[in-house]
C-alpha cells in the first residue's frame, strides 16, 4: 500500500491569480468533499478556482466559490458555485483559524489536483499584496527576463 505522499499528483487545475495578488506565507493539504456529477466533471479538469476563497464555520472549513462546471451526460446535476466542504484534522483547522483572525490574513486555494483517486486542493495562508508591491514584482521579474537575455546573448558569442 502507498503513502499518501507517494502518490502521484495530477492537477486538475490552478489558481495562478493568488500569487499575484498574495503573499503565501504557508501552504496546507486539504480533501474535498464532493458529489458524484462534481467528480466526473473534474476528471475532465472542467473547474476554476479564480474567485474562490476558504471560510471557516463552526469548526469546520468551506470551500467558497469555486466553480466545478456540470458534468454534461448527467440528469441531476450538482449546482456549480456551492460550498464544498475541506477535510483537514482539527488541529490544523484550530491553528488556520486563530491565524484567520489575525488581521489580514485569507485562505485561498492554490491548487486542486488527484492524489491517488482522491480530489485535494492546496490552501495557502495569505496576506493581501498592495499595487506597489504588485508593480514591484513586475518590475523585479523584468529585470530578471533582461538579465537571461543577456547572459543567453553572451553564451552565443562565445
Amino acid at each position: 500500500m502507498t503513502q499518501p505522499d507517494e502518490r502521484p499528483r495530477r492537477a486538475i487545475c490552478k489558481n495562478r491569480r493568488a500569487r499575484r495578488d498574495y503573499f503565501i506565507e504557508d501552504t496546507y493539504e486539504a480533501g474535498l468533499v464532493l458529489l458524484g456529477t462534481e467528480v466526473k466533471s473534474l476528471r475532465q479538469g472542467r473547474a476554476n478556482l479564480s474567485d474562490a476563497y476558504v471560510r471557516p464555520r463552526n469548526g469546520e472549513l468551506f470551500l467558497v466559490k469555486a466553480h466545478i462546471a456540470p458534468y454534461e451526460p448527467a440528469r441531476d446535476n450538482h449546482e456549480p458555485e456551492r460550498e464544498r466542504k475541506l477535510l483537514m484534522s482539527q488541529r490544523e483547522i484550530v491553528k488556520l483559524g486563530v491565524k484567520l483572525r489575525e488581521r489580514g490574513y485569507t485562505l485561498v486555494p492554490l491548487e486542486m489536483y488527484w492524489s491517488g483517486s482522491y480530489a485535494k486542493v492546496t490552501l495557502g495562508l495569505a496576506r493581501g499584496k498592495r499595487a506597489y508591491d504588485k508593480r514591484e514584482a513586475v518590475a523585479k521579474r523584468d529585470i530578471e527576463r533582461q538579465l537571461r537575455r543577456v547572459v543567453k546573448r553572451e553564451r552565443r558569442r562565445q
